[in-house]
């Protein structure tokens, strides 16, 4: 069976949700047998200016290089739109996959073009509510969510918010598949001791730098607390150079307060392995991947109580009011004196999380929406 993977920027991930799930669900899928006994033939398609053309296959994923127009309106239609006609005409799937409401708008061409082939569509998020977007973009993503929604042949939320929006909205039938995790270990710090950070004495948050993910708040909070502990901040902007601007700006006279940019690898998991706990303020969210890699690094959640984070891990994490700064400041104040409860609650975060998070499941859900 061919599988086709449209919508993600590319893989490995460097940064992003979606490309993250991209990556753990067709690297899992390429190492499978189909019904036949033949290996799933899986193909990813990454944008140039993302993953190395000199990357033709990761982990058993062949990895179809394709230009876009890097701007921030059109980098992603204009990929997904030559990937979709690509993928007929050249690949010729049993299946394509397309991930995120935005790419969605290109669901119209396999369904017309290529009729044989069986189209599903992956809501990840509600992205129109991203503070990036003006009207005419929040149209066209709230268009792609349709287009989507009516005409893809599956359609998987990937939380139980999204799954009741979709039945509520279209009274659409769909199956629900989360997002799995890896059962991390701890890793000491080495790499991280550059920056001065060592095992708890830093707070994290994982996150691009958009308005939306709420850091403005963080940081207004944080200024407020006295501690010798750091705020990591670990992400990189993404047309959103302004907002990066002025979160520097706010941070400039605290020298706790670190901008790291993009991290992965290693020096990554020792960011999430020796923070002593794990702060996501943002107002909006489908299902965030870096609070379930948090978790399972064994750490304590701070988050926003926004509905995605209070059904994620149930009573587990400790909530803020969004966009509170008061209020956040006195939860962050709270765990910094309890040192005790922080570990405790750690501990249960991180058993809920390789118990409902998956990966293996998650695959063979899907494997069921492909047939």
């Amino acid at each position: 069976m061919k599988i086709v993977m449209i919508g993600q920027k590319g893989i490995p991930t460097l940064f992003g949700g979606i490309e993250r799930h991209v990556e753990e669900v067709s690297c899992n899928l390429a190492q499978r047998m189909d019904s036949t006994g033949s290996p799933y033939q899986v193909f990813v398609y990454a944008r140039s200016y993302y993953t190395p053309k000199r990357i033709k296959k990761y982990k058993k994923v062949n990895v179809v290089h394709l230009t876009s127009l890097k701007t921030k309106h059109l980098d992603a239609i204009s990929h997904t739109f030559l990937a979709s006609w690509h993928a007929i005409f050249k690949i010729k799937p049993d299946v394509i996959h397309y991930h995120g409401i935005g790419p969605a708008l290109c669901v119209w061409i396999p369904k017309f073009f290529s009729p044989r082939t069986k189209v599903v569509f992956t809501f990840h998020c509600r992205d129109y509510f991203h503070k990036k977007w003006g009207g005419f973009a929040q149209l066209s993503l709230k268009i792609g969510e349709m287009i989507g929604c009516y005409l893809a042949d599956e359609v998987i939320p990937v939380s139980l918010e999204i799954q009741e929006y979709i039945k509520k909205k279209y009274n659409r039938k769909t199956n629900f598949i989360p997002h799995g995790v890896s059962q991390e270990k701890y890793i000491s710090a080495e790499i991280i001791k550059k920056w001065d950070l060592e095992k708890d004495n830093y707070l994290l948050v994982v996150s691009r730098l958009i308005k939306h993910k709420g850091i403005h708040y963080l940081i207004e909070a944080f200024k407020k607390i006295k501690t010798d502990k750091k705020l990591v901040i670990v992400g990189p902007c993404f047309y959103t150079e302004e907002y990066e601007k002025k979160l520097k700006e706010m941070a400039k006279n605290d020298s706790r307060i670190l901008f790291l940019g993009t991290q992965h690898g290693k020096a990554l998991k020792e960011l999430f392995s020796n923070a002593y706990f794990f702060v996501n303020p943002s107002e909006q969210e489908g299902l965030p991947f870096t609070v379930l890699e948090a978790a399972s690094f064994n750490k304590t959640l701070l988050l926003s109580d926004i509905d995605i984070h209070q059904k994620m891990f149930e009573d587990l994490p400790f909530f803020f009011e969004n966009k509170n700064i008061k209020n956040l400041k006195e939860k962050i104040e709270f765990l910094l004196k309890n040192s005790q409860i922080v570990y405790q609650r750690a501990k249960k975060l991180k058993d809920y999380a390789r118990e409902n998070y998956n990966w293996d499941k998650a695959v063979e859900r899907t494997i069921l929406r492909y047939i």
